[in-house]
Order: C-alpha cells, then structure tokens, then sequence
C-alpha cells in the first residue's frame, strides 16, 4: 500500500491528517448504530412505556413491532439517528485523542487514568454538540404507526421549536444525559483501552498483531477487539443506566402523558422509581441493553481501530 502522505499534516487527497480520527469515528458510530438499530427502537418504547408495547418483554416487543407496524417499523427514527451518529461518533473519538493527548503533555497526567478523564469528556462534548438531533429521533421512534405527531425529521424540528420553548426545547434532558455519559464514555473508553494495553502487553502473541499500517506498533487481533468492545459497554451501561431512562422520558417530554410531573431531572427520577421501582423502572430495558450495547461498543471500537489502520494513524 502506498503511503498516505508525502506530508506529514496531508494526505495525498488534501486532506488534513488531523481530521482523519472523526472520519474514523464517524464511520464506526454509524455501523454500530445500524447494526443495532432494532434493538434501539424496541429500548426506547419500553423505557418510556409506550401504551402499546408496555406488557410486553424485549422479545415480544420485537416479535410485535413488526406485526403492528411492519418489518421497517424496527426501524424507525434510523434516518435521525444516522444524520446524528456521524457527528457524535466523528466529534467523541477525535475529541477523545485531543483531551487524552492534553491530559498527558499539558497536565502531566499518565497511565489509566487519563482515558477515564479524555473519555468522559469526550463523551459530554460529543452528547452537547449532537443533543438536539437526538432529541428529534427519540420522538420519531417513539411513534407508533396511525398515531404520528411528526411526519419526518424537518417537521418534528419545526414543531418542538414552535411548540416547545424555541430553541431551549431541543435540549430537555440534557443534565442527566451529561451527568449519565460523563461516566458512560469515561467508563467505556477506560475499559477498553486498560484491556487493549494490559492484553498486548501480557500476551502480545496470543492476543496481538502488527498493525496494517505500521508493522512496529502492535494491535489487538479482530476477534479480541470486539470482546474488549462488548466488557467495555456492558460495564458502562449498567453504570449509567438510570440516566439514560431518565433522559428518554425528558426527551419524550410533552408525548407522555405524565409530562407535567416529569419536568426536572429529580422529579423525573423521582416518579419512575415511585411508580414502577428500580428493577421494572430505573432499570428497565436493561437486559435489552445488553444485547444492544455490547455488539455496538465491540463494533465502534473494532470499527474505529480498523479505520485508524486504513488511515495510517498508527
């Protein structure tokens, strides 16, 4: 393969070598998201208990969706999700590499405990930049078919803006996104890069290759990578899970008839855990989560690796 540059900064494209980690990132979100993209739909009507779904379990739910809706209704809200994930996975992992590399040279602060640090602000600043989109998928996912409040992506814009307090609307439920992905993304990015640097260093030939791009650097073998991508996100989700079912009932917002009581992030906690408990409210949907999240960490991560080597970051 030829090099990639002549110059240090280019590539042969053009192509500033600096942004090469958010085109990485970028196209690992997206395949993790599509990936599972089913499973997505199906957490967000069980988190917020839609009323046509809310007796049911993960399974029944996918096995009903379909029934109810057809086979593309498993995926809804996809089209939102797809024009957000580019940005926030591009935005998260070149976020990551610039904090980490701060954290080291300017404040002098090594070992694991920079990737927990560079994650978890990374994480915060990926979920800012790309909140409002979210916003507006959780809406349409929530939707079932016959009873549509938006009919696209540019008309649930237009609607939570007019309708929702203008601009601020968009951003409901963003204190307990941040306060759940500072330690989601802190957690995950920690967790995978420890079990990346401590297998490489204690079985390098059992669990590591050279790398595509660069024969000298080491890199962990495909099947290991998606193994340490899936321990990452399950221990991360489990973390921050009553966060994220508190975010997605302040997304849903004036949807659910219960919005009144559901204003704050407090009374939001408050009413899930008095009226539906820990294991069935806080916590619901997690064992679907599971299944969700860990193929999505173990493809973002493999994918983002893989990408790194295509780049030649290596």
């Amino acid at each position: 393969m030829p090099p990639a540059s002549h110059s240090p900064g280019l590539l042969q494209s053009g192509t500033p070598r600096s942004l090469l980690p958010a085109y990485s990132g970028g196209i690992a979100g997206c395949c993790a998201k599509t990936t599972v993209a089913p499973l997505d739909r199906v957490k967000v009507l069980l988190q917020a208990h839609n009323h046509h779904y809310k007796h049911l379990g993960v399974f029944s739910t996918l096995r009903a969706v379909p029934q109810k809706e057809g086979y593309l209704g498993l995926y809804k809200g996809n089209g939102a999700m797809m024009i957000r994930i580019f940005p926030y996975g591009a935005i998260q992992f070149m976020a990551f590499e610039h904090y980490k590399t701060f954290i080291t040279t300017k404040l002098g602060i090594s070992g694991h405990v920079h990737r927990l640090m560079a994650g978890s602000m990374a994480g915060m600043t990926a979920v800012i930049c790309t909140y409002p989109l979210d916003m507006v998928r959780v809406r349409l996912a929530f939707q079932v078919k016959g009873e549509h409040t938006y009919t696209g992506i540019i008309h649930a814009f237009k609607t939570i803006y007019a309708k929702e307090g203008g601009f601020l609307g968009f951003y409901r439920g963003l204190m307990p996104t941040i306060l759940g992905m500072a330690p989601y993304a802190g957690v995950s990015f920690f967790t995978f890069g420890t079990l990346k640097s401590v297998g490489l260093s204690h079985a390098p030939t059992l669990l590591g290759r050279p790398s595509s791009d660069n024969p000298n650097v080491l890199v962990l073998k495909t099947h290991i990578n998606l193994l340490c991508g899936g321990v990452a996100g399950a221990i991360a989700q489990t973390i921050s899970y009553p966060f994220d079912v508190t975010r997605r009932r302040m997304q849903l917002g004036t949807v659910l008839p219960e919005f009144e009581k559901c204003l704050t992030m407090r009374e939001t906690m408050k009413y899930v855990y008095g009226h539906h408990g820990i294991r069935r409210g806080l916590y619901r949907g997690l064992s679907l989560n599971y299944i969700r999240c860990i193929p999505s960490q173990a493809v973002a991560f493999t994918t983002y690796e893989l990408m790194k080597q295509f780049f030649h970051l290596n």
